[in-house]
């Protein structure tokens, strides 16, 4: 395959147009508010009904909470640990699949395996508020285990199609079409949601799935299946663990990888929690009480300040990481990351969490894009991208299993929700401490972007 093709970069970039739509729709702006209202809405029934009483909204100092096979659990706490399981199980598949998939050249079939398995699952969301919590939380299962594994053999092709040189800008173009793609879809829900009636709340995840569905055409249409004329062979299962050990065995001698993906998983971790929790916590923590009325259109404001500035933030930190270097940069960015984390644990109006909001934009895309095109780069001449990227994809799974775990987990200790963010606070410092013990070079491999630096 041509390095620098246009129309294959065009394609590939074109998933994250795709793709986004879940991360913004599902697990950031209308389902965690769906989410909220449907079990808040059951507690409220089954409170009424122990209690006697006819009330329309919750007392004051009442949490919701859910029955989840026995257990009673809040229902943040039961998405936090089920979002966890997924991240478990995607841990598990991306090095297993990962091996077959580069030792028979079918990176391509397994990426669109779990593009149809996350965009039908999203779509079976419809029937959400109609169905016992234990069936539709395997739907939210399902999607995720579709959406991120997808991700692997994805962010595979990024070596494939361009030169190191380019891959800040590209890996940056990606994330900031996904940030619009998804806006626009989240435009269309809410006009359906808001123009028409809130009780067709739950079209807008059957247009995720078509969404996603679509739009990845574009990108299967032009990405090659079989980049490295692998031919078929008998025993791939065996042989893809034989290829993903080889892998391992080199991966372990490389100082500069191990040391950048032990950074990554702590702040990474960070990054994702926040992205999975927000909207959960600012439901619970900033739009009750006198701002309850506002809640829903409060929080759409803010993550579409997200969106927008994800877009910019992609863009301006793969211009500064040629300036002064993919290190350095991610430095700065991580560095903003632990302030935010603060001021979050101590905002009380929606006023101050749109500012909050202003600057997780700014950092989020940033960080995301310049995470993954970091990676790409240190990686050593290969064929088996898809393994090495698995690597890459199991540390951010894991990293996100501790955090949304310990994100829950501290307020099922502490029965508060802010006492979650000192979680993230911790994974963000840790990160950053990391990165400065990061070479940035490699043996006799040259600087990051040494001309720039």
């Amino acid at each position: 395959m041509e390095k620098g093709n246009k129309k294959i970069i065009r394609g590939w970039v074109f998933y994250d147009w795709a793709n986004s739509v879940y991360n913004l729709v599902i697990s950031s702006a209308i389902f965690p508010i769906f989410y909220n209202t449907v079990t808040t809405n059951r507690y409220l029934e089954q409170y009424n009904l122990e209690h006697g009483t006819q009330l329309e909204e919750l007392p004051e100092g009442v949490d919701v909470m859910v029955n989840f096979m026995g257990a009673e659990l809040s229902s943040s706490v039961l998405m936090s640990f089920v979002l966890s399981a997924s991240f478990l199980v995607v841990s598990f598949l991306s090095p297993m699949l990962s091996g077959v998939a580069d030792f028979s050249g079918n990176k391509k079939r397994f990426m669109q395996f779990f593009c149809y398995l996350g965009a039908i699952a999203c779509i079976s969301l419809y029937w959400f508020g109609d169905v016992p919590i234990e069936v539709g939380m395997i739907s939210i299962f399902l999607a995720s285990i579709g959406f991120w594994n997808s991700l692997v053999f994805y962010n595979a092709y990024l070596p494939e199609i361009a030169e190191p040189k380019d891959h800040d800008r590209i890996s940056a173009r990606g994330f900031s079409m996904g940030y619009f793609g998804s806006m626009i879809l989240l435009v269309i829900c809410l006009g359906i949601i808001l123009g028409i009636d809130a009780k067709y709340t739950s079209v807008s995840f059957i247009l995720v799935g078509l969404w996603w569905i679509g739009f990845s055409q574009i990108t299967y249409r032009v990405l090659p299946n079989n980049v490295y004329g692998r031919k078929k062979e008998k025993g791939i299962l065996w042989k893809g663990f034989r290829e993903l050990k080889l892998v391992f065995s080199e991966f372990r001698q490389i100082k500069r990888l191990k040391r950048y993906l032990t950074a990554f998983f702590f702040f990474n971790t960070g990054v994702q929690t926040v992205m999975l929790m927000a909207v959960l916590y600012a439901s619970r923590e900033i739009f009750v009480g006198e701002y309850e009325e506002s809640g829903q259109a409060g929080l759409i404001i803010a993550i579409l300040l997200i969106q927008i500035l994800g877009a910019v933030g992609a863009f301006l930190l793969s211009r500064l990481s040629e300036r002064i270097g993919n290190l350095k940069s991610l430095v700065l960015v991580v560095a903003f990351w632990v302030p935010l984390c603060v001021i979050a644990y101590f905002i009380l109006t929606p006023f101050a969490f749109y500012f909050l909001a202003a600057g997780v934009g700014l950092v989020m895309g940033g960080v995301q894009a310049l995470s993954r095109s970091t990676y790409s780069k240190f990686l050593p001449e290969t064929k088996d991208h898809a393994s090495y990227f698995s690597f890459y994809d199991v540390t951010e799974k894991i990293g996100i299993v501790f955090g949304t775990f310990f994100f829950g987990f501290m307020e099922y200790v502490t029965g508060d929700i802010r006492a979650s963010i000192l979680s993230v606070v911790f994974f963000f410092t840790v990160g950053l401490i990391l990165l400065f013990f990061v070479p940035r070079k490699e043996g006799n491999e040259t600087l990051i972007n040494q001309s720039a630096s």
